[in-house]
């Protein structure tokens, strides 16, 4: 039952960051195929010290909470998986369609290791602090920030994509667990 509910929760949260991402798309485009690779763990870092930022201070002046962050973090991790596989452009090289096509085809195999994970770690994120998601996040960053110095040549570690992979998921659960304290 618990399993069912998580998927359902995890569905309505990616189909929030989809409904928000297909906007942008219409709004800018595929602007973000300029980002190279550090510039968008940069950006990652940014929302996720964000959230830790206000998560210490509980007091935001621009007026926007943590939970659009984690949207954001989503958005930017599957934009990240995107990125890593075709790699940046100098231009916008892809149609709005083949962008949401990229999105929904990370986006289910996010879904898929959530579910692996889930099922291997008996839902023990729902007891877990939605600060210490925040710290999982940060420390994935510091990992794919080492990655990007080595040029990827690790040496027992997981890649750039399985730690952008984590961030999506550790971002979903904090979207989920903060929605069901509004």
């Amino acid at each position: 039952m618990a399993q069912q509910n998580t998927q359902q929760q995890f569905e309505d949260v990616m189909q929030e960051c989809r409904t928000l991402f297909q906007k942008k798309l219409h709004d800018y485009g595929a602007s973000w195929r300029i980002l190279r690779p550090s510039s968008l763990t940069d950006q990652l870092y940014i929302k996720a010290k964000r959230i830790r930022s206000l998560e210490i201070k509980k007091e935001s002046l621009v007026g926007e909470g943590i939970r659009p962050e984690f949207i954001a973090l989503i958005n930017y991790g599957i934009v990240g998986l995107i990125q890593l596989e075709n790699g940046f452009a100098d231009q916008v090289d892809i149609t709005p369609e083949q962008a949401m096509a990229l999105y929904d085809q990370h986006a289910k195999q996010a879904l898929q290791l959530m579910l692996r994970k889930n099922h291997d770690y008996d839902e023990a994120w729902r007891h877990m602090r939605v600060s210490s998601y925040t710290d999982f996040i940060l420390t994935k960053l510091q990992r794919v920030k080492e990655i990007e110095d080595i040029n990827g040549a690790t040496l027992v570690s997981e890649g750039i994509d399985a730690n952008y992979m984590d961030i999506i998921n550790y971002a979903v659960f904090g979207a989920i667990k903060l929605k069901e304290t509004e």
